[in-house]
Parts: structure tokens; C-alpha cells; sequence
């Protein structure tokens, strides 16, 4: 199975109030297609570790690989279109711009990339949307969706690059049950269909006890990279 991500050694420390390191010689890969989940207690540094390997925080020890290229040590400029190119996000929060609909929404990063005109960009769009059940909503403004329709509109965002790895920071953490399983079914279907890469970091172990390995941490460190054992609701 093919790595598609391979971090080394990673290190992180805060200054403030005082010196902490909150990560500790990180070592781990992810494989293409695969849907890994990072758990652990609040403050064990699972979402500074998603930043890092977003590549939206450099300041760091360690190097990280991302479809075989180095990408510690790169400037900002290189970074961010590495990132409008290979990486999609989801977040806990959607983050959509109220303002525009919902299909203009999933436009802006296929726009801001620049390799499509507006008309194909505006079709792939509808695909990311119809993909994630949310097609016949493209013309609706962001904010007259409610919580759940606006999460599949962020993750139909996250798609419309085409990203080899998405990458979620609780991305079920504002969502009930019903949404957060429907949430998990897309992830699922874009890792075994499309051969995507899905990294999320979650408290739900429901949603990432159906994911294929679940890297656990504790203070900094993993504490273990294993398939699940306990069976999930969010397989049907």
C-alpha cells in the first residue's frame, strides 16, 4: 500500500507561559486510501499535530513527507498552493461565507487554484455537491442551511480540488448523531471509492472506531497505531 503521508521525528514546543513540549519525536505513516483517526484527551496535542501535518504550522522540529515530496522547509507561498492542490479540510466549525450560496461556495478553492475555467469549475462543484446529497441546495444561501446541510457543503469545499488527503478537526463535533453518520458514510465512501486519504482528529469514538487505523495519544506521544476492535454503529 502506497504512503501517501510520512511524518519523522516530529517536535513541537510552546513558549508560552512557559517552555512545553507538546509533541515528542512523533514517527507515523498514513497510506493512500486509508481512514485514519487521531483520539486522545483534550491538550495530548492531536490538533496541533493535524496543523502541522496540514502544513499551516512550519515552526516545528522533524521533517514531513506528503505524496513522496518534502514539504519541511518550504516557504509560505509553496506551501499554500501545495495546499489548495493535494489537501481539502474540514473543520468543527464550516467556516462557509454566509453571504454567498452554497455553490459558491464549494467554487472559492478551485477558483483561488486557477487551473479550471469558471464554467468546469462550476460543474465539478455540483458534482462535490450531489456527491455529498446537497445538489438540489446548490443555489441556497449558506446561512439558510442549518447545521448538518452546511457541514456537506464544507466537506463538498474540501473536494472540489480533487485533494489526496482531506483532513478533519472534529468534524462531527457540532453535529447530532443522524449528521455525524452521515458525515462518516462520506468519509467512508470517498476512502474505498475514490481512494482518498482521510486523517481526522475526533473525540467520537463511535466515528473513528469505523475508521481503518486509529493512532492514539497521550502527552505528546502515541501511544499505539492499531485497526479498531470495538464494532461501530456508524457501520451499517
Amino acid at each position: 500500500m502506497a504512503t501517501v503521508l510520512k511524518a519523522e521525528n516530529i517536535k513541537k514546543k510552546f513558549f508560552q507561559p512557559t517552555e512545553f513540549e507538546v509533541l515528542k519525536g512523533l514517527d507515523f505513516e498514513v497510506h493512500e486510501g486509508e481512514f485514519f483517526s487521531i483520539i486522545g484527551k483534550s491538550g495530548c496535542g492531536k490538533s496541533t499535530l493535524l496543523y502541522i501535518l496540514s502544513t499551516m504550522d512550519t515552526d516545528y522540529d522533524g521533517t514531513m513527507h506528503i505524496k513522496g515530496e518534502q514539504l519541511t522547509g518550504k516557504t509560505q507561498n509553496q506551501l499554500s498552493k501545495f495546499r489548495n492542490e493535494h489537501l481539502g479540510f474540514v473543520f468543527q466549525f464550516h467556516f462557509l461565507l454566509p453571504e454567498f450560496t452554497a455553490l459558491k461556495n464549494v467554487m472559492l478553492p478551485a477558483l483561488k487554484l486557477g487551473k479550471y475555467s469558471e464554467k468546469e469549475i462550476e460543474h465539478r462543484a455540483i458534482e462535490k455537491l450531489r456527491l455529498v446529497g446537497m445538489d438540489e441546495f446548490a443555489h441556497k444561501h449558506a446561512n439558510r442551511l442549518s447545521g448538518g446541510q452546511q457541514q456537506r457543503v464544507a466537506i463538498a469545499r474540501a473536494l472540489v480540488n480533487d485533494p489526496a488527503i482531506i483532513m478533519g478537526d472534529e468534524p462531527t463535533g457540532n453535529l447530532d448523531k443522524a449528521n455525524s453518520m452521515r458525515v462518516f458514510d462520506i468519509f467512508k465512501q470517498l476512502a474505498e471509492e475514490n481512494k482518498q486519504t482521510i486523517i481526522t482528529v475526533t473525540h467520537d469514538h463511535d466515528f473513528a472506531n469505523g475508521s481503518d487505523r486509529i493512532m492514539e495519544m497521550e502527552d505528546g506521544r502515541i501511544l499505539g497505531i492499531e485497526p479498531p476492535t470495538e464494532p461501530t454503529p456508524y457501520i451499517k
